[in-house]
């Protein structure tokens, strides 16, 4: 079994390995990024706009999507109320997998109606 010293060496030796290996194919990366940007015609200006919406800000809908869906999908990402809460003061929504301390009770026996919030 290698020793410490030697697993090092070995991590120092690969890493530099890396380094020439990325400083060698750099070039050829961005003469191929830069000729595809040439051949679609895509600016520098397109990537910065690219990466704003990808960031969600001022994406458009896409071509034939309404409005509507636009919405119902913004809509799935908000908050719900807890309708499940936990012994130690967990909560669940009751969407998606459940959490771990919610099975972990169900499996000793528990219902889960047992730990529903009542309004």
């Amino acid at each position: 079994m290698s020793n410490l010293i030697d697993i090092q060496s070995q991590i120092q030796k690969l890493q530099k390995q890396a380094a020439e290996i990325r400083s060698r194919e750099f070039d050829a990366t961005v003469q191929d990024i830069l000729s595809k940007m040439e051949a679609f015609g895509i600016t520098t200006k397109d990537l910065q706009v690219t990466s704003v919406r990808s960031k969600g800000r001022g994406r458009p809908a896409a071509k034939g999507v309404s409005k509507v869906a636009v919405t119902k999908k913004k809509d799935a990402t908000k908050t719900v109320a807890a309708k499940y809460r936990g012994p130690n003061g967990e909560t669940w929504s009751g969407r998606g997998l459940t959490p771990r301390w919610l099975a972990s009770l169900i499996e000793q026996g528990k219902s889960k109606e047992d730990f529903a919030i009542k309004n």
